[in-house]
């Protein structure tokens, strides 16, 4: 039954990441252009709030800094650095820098959680990087310093967030909505003075604007990150990492379903390659010992006496 329960698990939180895998998409082609810091402002924050007056209830004590320090990692640095690198890194190298994001997130856990590092999802981090490096890798190699410093902090915000949100997990009382919130408010609002300096405001907005920015705050925010944050409770910290893996492949997808990309047989591959990694990054299901290969519990002497009310009751007839 646990099993199962994780299988299930496990394919819910992956919905969050081929979510994000849709960003990209939507922002290219619903979005006012060259606005990223916009597109992530609005993505997290409107949506955060949104959450906060629903749950109507504020951090307390130590869960301010907490909060603020989960919602930077997840969502405001992370998008922050994510973007810095996917404008200074072209042909995929973005993507394939930040697939070593599992990596950390085993290493981690073993440092923090007290998982151990099995050579299986070892195996898989390698695996998935190799799977995402076949599907985004376009023959040119540019490497631009600040890009990946930049991918490479996206990576350990990612691998840090999924870790500390495992290891302090949810306060008593505190609705996962309202958790998500907390964190979505946090993160907005570290992005908001970027947008601010950064870009100018758009001249107006079209339809398909009003549509895209509800994409990114009710499933791109809201909906996703509800169940990553479900997913990271249940699940392992590295096997929920594996599932962020999803995203490139979703990306790669999309763009050739809608925008007519083509897709090489190296690029299949490499799908096919970043799904088994994701497989293998799942918790095995326990082994169960068989009740008739189960040793017989040893009996005492005392299992030979009969018991006290009969004892009594033949020594008084």
């Amino acid at each position: 039954m646990k099993s199962r329960q994780n299988v299930l698990t496990a394919a819910l939180t992956g919905l969050a990441p081929a979510v994000w895998g849709s960003t990209y998409l939507v922002t290219t082609e619903l979005l006012p252009p060259d606005r990223p810091f916009l597109a992530t402002t609005m993505r997290a924050l409107p949506g955060g709030l949104l959450l906060l007056a629903l749950g109507r209830r504020l951090p307390v004590g130590f869960w301010w800094w907490r909060a603020l320090v989960l919602g930077v990692l997840n969502i405001g640095a992370f998008n922050f650095l994510l973007f810095v690198a996917a404008y200074r890194l072209p042909g995929g190298i973005a993507a394939m820098i930040m697939s070593a994001q599992p990596m950390f997130v085993l290493v981690l856990a073993a440092l923090f959680l007290g998982e151990r590092i099995r050579a299986l999802p070892a195996l898989a981090c390698v695996m998935g990087a190799g799977g995402v490096v076949l599907l985004v890798f376009k023959g040119t190699v540019s490497l631009d310093t600040t890009g990946v410093l930049a991918a490479v902090g996206g990576a350990l915000c990612m691998a840090s967030g999924i870790t500390l949100t495992k290891r302090w997990g949810r306060p008593e009382g505190v609705s996962l909505l309202t958790f998500t919130g907390w964190q979505l408010t946090a993160g907005g609002l570290v992005l908001l003075p970027f947008w601010l300096s950064l870009e100018d405001l758009p001249d107006g907005l079209t339809g398909a604007n009003a549509f895209g920015f509800a994409y990114l705050i009710i499933l791109g925010a809201v909906l996703s990150y509800i169940v990553w944050f479900r997913g990271i409770e249940r699940l392992p910290a590295a096997a929920v990492s594996f599932l962020a893996l999803g995203s490139p492949v979703v990306a790669a997808l999309l763009g050739y379903l809608v925008k007519d990309q083509l897709l090489s047989a190296l690029q299949i591959v490499g799908m096919g390659v970043v799904f088994l990694a994701i497989l293998l990054g799942q918790p095995r299901p326990p082994r169960k010992e068989s009740e008739e290969t189960s040793p017989a519990a040893p009996r005492t002497a005392a299992s030979h006496l009969p018991d006290q009310p009969a004892l009594q009751q033949e020594r008084s007839g």
